[in-house]
């Protein structure tokens, strides 16, 4: 093709749907979209696009040559994540991933990281999405279940996620505590409002109450704990933050069933730079000081 830039604007046509949407995009008037998309629809001979009232839809043809346009895309920002990786000093943004999960651990630790290489700006991205280290969305990846097996990512196992199930001071004022396994389907509980949820522990408990007593549900972990701590009900917690918060009380000793491992992934294009050599030894280190003491 003899111009990527057409191809291009109509990529952002289609992804937008609207022309003024892509001009926006690109950086340009809405005229040169309109243009191009005249353009390249003249050269190929086909119609790309259905205009209508609310904006242009593509064609059947236009899906073929899209599917292209993303692959290239797709490349290009893979390209750049990885070039922003590179480098000799430890210096620039460094992407980290996790599942929200883990942020109150992993928090403190990101923080110490940025103390030793003031240089350094974390991005840290959490969430249920999966950021994909092979198109340069993060840097080092934290993730629980099982053994990620994707291409070219080097994976470590890191430590097993421990989680235990506990009730707050203000729900055990009201509600006291289960008597035991049997005794869980007269509690409250508060959980995931993704029924979907792999957690092995979010899967473990709807195996072991009725639904109806799952009765608070929240988005993210960060409102789960916040609906633990307020009293609307039992949850899961890491087992670390249990420990250390006095108005955590276990309502049973924890189960193998609720823990998944976690794993270290890096990019095998990105695993050697100095920056994430740097973090990698900070974080098996910063794991080892927390054991020995």
């Amino acid at each position: 093709m003899d111009n990527w830039d057409e191809i291009r604007t109509a990529f952002q046509v289609a992804r937008k749907g609207t022309v003024s949407g892509a001009a926006e995009v690109l950086g340009v008037h809405h005229a040169t979209v309109i243009r191009h998309i005249d353009a390249l629809e003249h050269r190929l001979g086909v119609k790309l696009f259905q205009r209508h009232a609310r904006g242009y839809t593509a064609t059947e043809a236009g899906q073929d040559l899209l599917q292209v346009a993303q692959a290239t895309d797709d490349q290009f920002t893979q390209l750049a994540g990885r070039i922003k990786g590179q480098g000799e000093g430890v210096t620039g943004d460094l992407v980290i991933t996790s599942v929200d999960l883990l942020s109150q651990w992993l928090t403190p630790l990101m923080v110490a990281f940025q103390d030793a290489y003031p240089d350094v700006r974390i991005r840290y991205r959490s969430g249920v999405r999966v950021f994909r280290l092979e198109y340069g969305e993060a840097h080092v990846a934290i993730r629980a279940g099982n053994m990620p097996e994707e291409p070219d990512n080097v994976v470590q196992p890191l430590m097993p996620q421990r989680m235990s199930l506990v009730a707050s001071s203000a729900y055990i004022a009201r509600h006291g505590l289960p008597d035991g396994l049997d005794d869980l389907c007269n509690h409250r509980f508060v959980t995931s409002d993704d029924d979907t949820s792999r957690a092995p522990f979010e899967r473990w408990l709807r195996a072991q109450v009725p639904d109806e007593r799952l009765t608070y549900r929240a988005t993210d972990q960060r409102n789960m704990q916040d609906g633990i701590m307020a009293g609307a009900g039992i949850g899961f917690v890491l087992s670390q933050q249990c420990h250390e918060d006095p108005d955590l009380t276990e309502v049973m000793p924890s189960l193998d069933a609720w823990n998944a491992p976690l794993w270290l992934v890096t990019h095998v294009d990105l695993h050697r730079t100095t920056k994430v050599q740097a973090f990698l030894r900070f974080l098996k280190d910063y794991l080892k000081d927390a054991a020995a003491s």
